[in-house]
């Protein structure tokens, strides 16, 4: 890389430090962050489930700690390390990076034959509803800890393995957004390893120990419940059987390995996206069989406009002779490259958003209307598209110019047909 080009990216890095708030945000978001986890642990596991109520609920530092929780979380990432390097699967090429594939996702089946075992030992599951906090408190630790070791490891990466939004030369955003794009140690790769694995699959472990807890209090598990492991289980099957599709995403592409991507990974995703099944637990739900099956239908819908305008694209990226997207219509870009218009991607810029959201709702359906905290869910992820997608609009019109402007014309609803 010549002078004027690495001085160029270096003034492109900097301008994207608005990315998140700046300098505040990468202050403010690892401080409430993980508060908020906890917050939300605790009201989901108080009689009244008021995420209003005010002080707000926290724990003590007794109920932060259990030493069970971090041999619990080490054996499950080191579990899933082992899974990595085990011989099934495919290598796939993506830029000037390699990654793993597995096919089909050996991780989850792998994670399901251990928990059938331990279920058959008697081990109680269900356990795992006393040990979330605990849970919860060793991997904000351990995101912590390996954010820290990726920032100082960062500095030993050669400079085309930085991240553009991550090589700002402010310590506290870099920290935050992550400075190198893909960090490894030889082939293990750390950033794809956690993306799809210890956490995802750790939600649905998760929920499992909600229903049994569930069984172990009332004798078997609701209606509601069965919902929600289901719907939950379903999405993340889905996300490991098509993983190979996230080789083309924000996270992996764009966005640097940081605190960012690592809590939310790590911590976030399988302590939050949990709380349904967690709330009812503690606050069963009575659900008839009409509205069962209204909510099973609206999933349903959800998952099939997410399925197939994701696969539509993928399908597009990999082949676009392929007789099922070969009629597309498309629009010339200077690259080189194509933009969809018609099919799935010309109702609206991303429909894929439009069926996560739908399944968002059906997940938080069977917990009822007479709390909110069910519904954070649906509230946070419709934020975190919303923000999603303007930074995807930001980098493409930069990327495509013109053509971008001409397919906005043709598609002018981001996310709502007819409402945004």
């Amino acid at each position: 890389m010549g002078p004027n080009s690495k001085a160029l990216k270096q003034k492109l890095s900097q301008d994207t430090e608005r990315e998140f708030g700046g300098t505040l945000g990468a202050v403010c978001i690892p401080f409430f962050l993980p508060l908020t986890v906890l917050f939300l642990i605790c009201v989901s596991r108080s009689p009244e489930a008021s995420v209003l109520q005010w002080p707000p609920q926290l724990p003590s530092t007794d109920q932060l700690w259990d030493p069970l929780a971090p041999v619990i979380l080490l054996g499950w990432i080191g579990l899933h390390t082992l899974l990595y390097f085990m011989p099934f699967g495919k290598v796939s090429k993506h830029f000037v990076n390699l990654f793993r594939i597995f096919s089909p996702p050996v991780a989850l089946c792998a994670s399901s034959v251990l928990l059938v075992l331990l279920l058959g030992l008697g081990v109680p599951i269900g356990y795992l509803f006393e040990l979330l906090l605990p849970l919860a408190a060793s991997a904000i630790a351990a995101s912590f800890l390996l954010s820290i070791y990726l920032y100082v490891r960062s500095f030993w990466a050669p400079y085309h393995a930085l991240a553009l939004g991550g090589n700002t030369g402010n310590p506290l955003y870099d920290f935050f957004i992550g400075r190198e794009l893909n960090p490894r140690i030889g082939n293990f790769d750390l950033k794809y390893m956690c993306e799809l694995r210890p956490g995802l699959i750790g939600w649905v472990v998760i929920n499992l120990g909600m229903l049994m807890k569930e069984v172990e209090l009332r004798g078997s598990p609701s209606l509601a419940m069965i919902l929600v492991n289901s719907f939950q289980l379903l999405y993340v099957a889905d996300a490991l059987w098509n993983e190979e599709a996230v080789l083309s995403t924000m996270d992996i592409v764009h966005d640097g390995f940081g605190f960012m991507l690592v809590f939310g990974d790590l911590a976030w995703v399988p302590f939050t996206y949990s709380l349904q099944a967690a709330f009812l637990v503690g606050h069963p739900q009575a659900l008839t069989l009409l509205k069962a099956a209204a909510i099973v239908a609206l999933n349903g819908i959800g998952y099939y406009i997410f399925r197939k305008s994701n696969s539509q694209k993928n399908q597009f990226r990999r082949d676009p002779t392929h007789p099922s997207v070969a009629g597309l219509e498309t629009i010339a870009t200077a690259m080189g490259k194509r933009l969809l218009v018609s099919g799935w991607w010309g109702f609206v810029r991303h429909p894929n958003y439009l069926g996560d959201l739908l399944m968002a709702l059906a997940w938080s359906l069977p917990c009822g209307f007479s709390h909110i905290l069910p519904y954070f869910y649906i509230v946070y992820f419709t934020v975190l598209l919303i923000h999603r997608e303007a930074r995807d609009e930001r980098q493409c019109r930069a990327k495509y110019g013109q053509a971008w402007d001409t397919y906005c014309r043709r598609v002018p609803y981001r996310i709502f047909p007819y409402i945004y």
